[in-house]
């Protein structure tokens, strides 16, 4: 399972699939992309969880590499003298990963030395057991992958050395980038995209391999893992109106990626697709890109856990 990012590609798998599996990679210069776009955000994250006598941290579906190359900046030797620490980045997909290698190769020193593992937390983290104990073990957006969610976190856990913290990056709200009212179809347009990629959620959810319901949030399940001192982390992420040209090309791009995703599905209905076919032709007078109340705002949630000493 890959995934460095809050929100989740669109794909079909190359083999023989059902309508809702994604194909990572397909999506592994949509997660580089995404990481460089999150530089900041990984960071900030970084500078929070990282503790100092640190050592060993795992990024679990590491994507695009973005959270790995944030903990190899913070587990830095303090002086090229001391022993450097660890950064394991781990990803069911062996050409994500390769994306993932070519961003951290090209890493500045001082750096921790990264270790980069094939491996797919659905099915199971035996892989990732050498490296261990670890100081911390992040996990962005890819434990939903999996069909039995509590038990990856309860395995997740149990890479953790005591006083080690689990970390998932799951939740949060959705991105809004465009007003209520936007003069083409009905309004509420933005709304009903989301409300769309949420039943095609469930419907991914229902395929996977084994897939059990997990009916309650995810500090109860770092709880269940035997974790202690869950809390909760929200950050909020905001671009305000006049988005730079950059923003607003960024804007369309993930919005034509979102609508062009769920058009198979059957998900939106025709009267709201012909709206997003205007506001995503860049012949139309409606363009989305020609207008300056474009913005970005989103929620990002990390919930942490520690293993008892």
């Amino acid at each position: 399972m890959s995934h460095d990012g809050p929100m989740d590609p669109a794909g079909a798998d190359t083999g023989p699939t059902g309508a809702y599996e994604i194909d990572w990679a397909e999506q592994a210069g949509a997660l580089r992309s995404a990481a460089d776009q999150e530089r900041e955000w990984y960071a900030a994250v970084t500078r929070a969880l990282v503790r100092t006598g640190d050592r060993v941290a795992v990024d679990v579906g590491c994507g695009g590499g973005g959270m790995a190359a944030a903990l190899a900046a913070g587990l830095a030797p303090p002086s090229p003298a001391e022993s450097t620490g660890l950064v394991v980045a781990a990803d069911g997909s062996a050409e994500v990963l390769a994306a993932a290698r070519e961003r951290l190769d090209a890493l500045p020193e001082p750096r921790a030395r990264v270790a980069f593992v094939l491996a797919d937390l659905g099915d199971g983290v035996e892989a990732l057991e050498a490296y261990g104990p670890a100081d911390l073990v992040w996990a962005s957006a890819s434990v939903h992958h999996v069909g039995d969610q509590q038990a990856a976190v309860t395995a997740l856990a149990a890479l953790l050395g005591p006083g080690g913290r689990l970390a998932l990056a799951e939740g949060g709200l959705p991105t809004r980038r465009l007003p209520w009212d936007l003069g083409v179809g009905e309004p509420g347009l933005e709304v009903r995209l989301e409300a769309a990629q949420d039943r095609w959620f469930a419907r991914m959810r229902a395929e996977l391999p084994g897939s059990v319901p997990m009916p309650y949030g995810w500090t109860t399940a770092l709880r269940r893992a035997g974790l202690i001192g869950v809390t909760s982390h929200t950050s909020l992420l905001e671009r305000p109106a006049p988005l730079s040209a950059e923003d607003v090309t960024r804007v369309v791009d993930k919005l034509a990626h979102r609508v062009d995703w769920l058009r198979p599905s059957g998900l939106l209905d025709a009267v709201d697709l012909a709206a997003w076919d205007r506001l995503l032709d860049q012949d139309d007078p409606a363009y989305l890109g020609k207008r300056d109340d474009l913005h970005s705002l989103e929620a990002r949630t990390v919930h942490l856990g520690t293993r008892t000493t």
